[in-house]
């Protein structure tokens, strides 16, 4: 398929300065805990609406805190070559009805998909509304003894044996976690992967890029 670039260049530039916290609108902004912090520039985040997810199979939980860590995942999918917006739109169907028909749960386990085009895609019906609204989140399904602590961001493709994030996966990433730590207070620090915290290999080697995620994002914050 056709490689779809035809938002990407002003996609791209508000991310990165989301990224270098260039952008003007990155005004400084109180983050409990620290002195001050950059406010990096709001995503672009394809809601449920707009790749037309299942309605959840039961009710969404919000919870009255905030969370106080990211939890990174890789979702395993082909690592494909498509990086247009309709294919992370057909990857969130995918890993939803994976979620709710296999695994039997309420919706995707997942708050953020972040694809390897370097689109984001809401994962559990209103992650977006609270993580805008800055005073909850959603219980999600991600890490077993986490879900009420952590916001989970899964990267589509599968980061076992050499595979890495193509460039723009990793930029709207870090970008992503930038925002969520501004919008929540969360320190760069507590970025994490999923094997931090239970038997598993996810997220593959991007848990050896973890240090770096957490330097970047530190760096939008700074």
């Amino acid at each position: 398929m056709v490689r779809d670039l035809s938002i990407r260049p002003v996609r791209r530039r508000t991310l990165l300065a989301a990224v270098t916290g260039t952008a003007a609108a990155a005004a400084a902004v109180a983050v409990p805990g620290h002195a001050r912090a950059a406010q990096p520039v709001e995503p672009d985040i394809d809601g449920t609406a707009q790749w037309n997810a299942r309605p959840p199979d039961g009710a969404i939980s919000v919870l009255r805190h905030r969370p106080s860590m990211i939890i990174v995942h890789h979702t395993v999918s082909d690592n494909a070559r498509d990086f247009s917006r309709e294919r992370a739109h057909a990857h969130a169907h995918w890993v939803q009805d994976l979620h709710m028909d296999d695994n039997g749960w309420v919706d995707t386990g997942y708050h953020f998909l972040v694809s390897r085009g370097g689109w984001i895609t809401e994962g559990r019906h209103r992650s977006l509304e609270t993580l805008l609204g800055g005073t909850g989140f959603v219980l999600g399904s991600h890490t077993s003894g986490q879900n009420n602590l952590g916001i989970g961001i899964a990267n589509e493709g599968a980061y076992h044996d050499g595979a890495t994030p193509p460039d723009a996966q990793w930029e709207v990433l870090v970008g992503l976690c930038a925002f969520v730590c501004a919008q929540y207070g969360i320190p760069s620090a507590e970025i994490y992967g999923h094997k931090d915290f239970g038997s598993t290999l996810c997220p593959g080697v991007l848990h050896d890029m973890l240090p770096r995620l957490r330097d970047e994002v530190a760096g939008a914050l700074a």
